[in-house]
């Protein structure tokens, strides 16, 4: 049994705490009418009632919006964060004030917390896991095996995770069923490209009042969320170099209008960089021997492994905080590598950093909420057998469509003509 306190016994004016985190969730409420949707579905038929859900999430205001959702459709909710720096303490224990659910999540945690708080909501015996990296299924896999036989099956947000899922049931490991929700065009359209795109930029924006406009920015990697950061910076008038291993999406990056370069070669010449392959060592001793002074590094992928911080504090003769949230490695040519959010995902690490827009979050957090009770309604009955499962694409639609409706959008249906035509193959020429 973990004796980790949850957030309620760690803070010191814990009134206060709740009320602001109360404040920031009601703005977002405001802006989610998907979730507002789902809500209002799930405390009219109870669809989670008498389920246990661990989460390891970025525990701030929109992520809130999921879990009360969570909660109000019947579950018994324990959360915790997925990023030590992620965390609003004061939405955690606005979180932990709402029956029927626990909250773990603190910011700034060390390593050692940071997993204890995982194995505290891993005490519930979750009949559902929903994962933002997926360290809460790794650590049930590899701690508490005997949990597996009546955990239905879980949900995984990131490209980082759903990346480990795959790794894991390719060596026949994962063993329960989980939905891939950062593979459905909901999310990868939407919240990789415009979210991590925006949120990126604009942390790192506020972080160092400096101006994208005239800088070379090269970005490392050119998935979806590669895709994101690299339009929202050419929209601010950056030179955008893009870096890639994968030829198809080198050649992508070249017909929109891209530098394409190794990163050895990008290191001359970048004034910024982002990394967002979900991939370690991306920039390594060799690039930093190669980069300006003043440059700005930046990771926008899950896990702060894209930098080699190791490798940068070796070659440094000081380090400094050059401003709040910006860690200055000086070389001993003088040169000054710059550090934002301790090489940690930008858009939730940053001090000032808030992650991806409301609205961004309303359409996966959605997701999230459906795939969870599609679970409930199939897995019961063994339709899902262990691995990574694509969510069903009616449910994506079904999000899209309620999306729709909240923004007042009308749009065209298939005829019954179009739809037999479509779905015929002996119509030729």
């Amino acid at each position: 049994m973990s004796t980790y306190p949850r957030i309620s016994a760690q803070l010191d004016e814990l009134e206060t705490a709740v009320e602001e985190g109360r404040r920031k969730m009601e703005w977002a409420r405001q802006h989610m009418p998907i979730m507002e949707a789902v809500r209002e579905d799930f405390e009219d038929n109870q669809p989670l009632a008498g389920e246990r859900i661990a989460m390891a999430m970025h525990v701030e205001a929109k992520t809130a919006i999921l879990v009360e959702a969570l909660a109000a459709g019947g579950a018994e909710v324990a959360v915790t964060g997925c990023n030590p720096l992620s965390t609003h303490d004061d939405v955690s224990a606005a979180l932990d004030d709402v029956d029927n659910i626990t909250s773990y999540a603190k910011r700034g945690v060390d390593d050692e917390d940071y997993y204890a708080a995982i194995e505290a909501t891993i005490d519930l015996e979750p009949t559902i896991t929903v994962d933002d990296g997926m360290d809460l299924v790794a650590a049930i896999h590899e701690d508490y095996p005997e949990l597996i036989d009546t955990i239905v099956g879980g949900c995984e947000e990131t490209t980082t995770g759903v990346h480990r899922l795959r790794a894991m049931a390719d060596d026949g490991a994962l063993e329960y069923p989980v939905f891939a929700v950062n593979d459905t065009p909901m999310k990868r359209l939407f919240d990789n490209v415009h979210g991590t795109g925006e949120s990126s930029l604009a942390s790192l924006a506020m972080t160092t009042n400096l101006s994208w406009a005239g800088k070379n920015v090269v970005v490392a990697g050119y998935g979806y969320c590669g895709k994101g950061v690299a339009k929202k910076a050419s929209g601010q008038n950056a030179n955008v170099i893009v870096t890639e291993v994968e030829p198809r999406r080198a050649l992508e990056a070249h017909m929109e209008g891209y530098d394409v370069m190794p990163m050895a070669e990008a290191a001359d010449v970048g004034d910024v960089f982002i990394t967002t392959t979900g991939n370690r060592d991306i920039i390594v001793e060799e690039h930093f021997e190669r980069m300006q002074d003043g440059v700005l590094l930046a990771n926008a992928g899950h896990f702060d492994v894209e930098i080699d911080l190791d490798a940068l504090d070796d070659l440094a003769v000081d380090r400094y905080e050059a401003r709040d949230g910006v860690e200055a490695y000086e070389m001993a040519d003088g040169r000054r590598l710059n550090v934002v959010a301790e090489g940690r995902l930008v858009n939730l690490a940053a001090p000032v950093s808030l992650g991806h827009p409301v609205e961004v979050m309303d359409q996966s957090f959605g997701v999230q909420a459906v795939a969870v009770r599609e679970l409930l309604e199939r897995a019961h009955a063994d339709e899902y057998e262990p691995g990574v499962h694509d969510v069903p694409d009616e449910l994506d639609r079904e999000i899209a469509e309620i999306k729709l409706a909240a923004e007042d959008v009308d749009f065209d249906s298939l005829t019954d003509t179009q739809r037999d035509y479509m779905g015929s193959w002996d119509h030729g020429t």
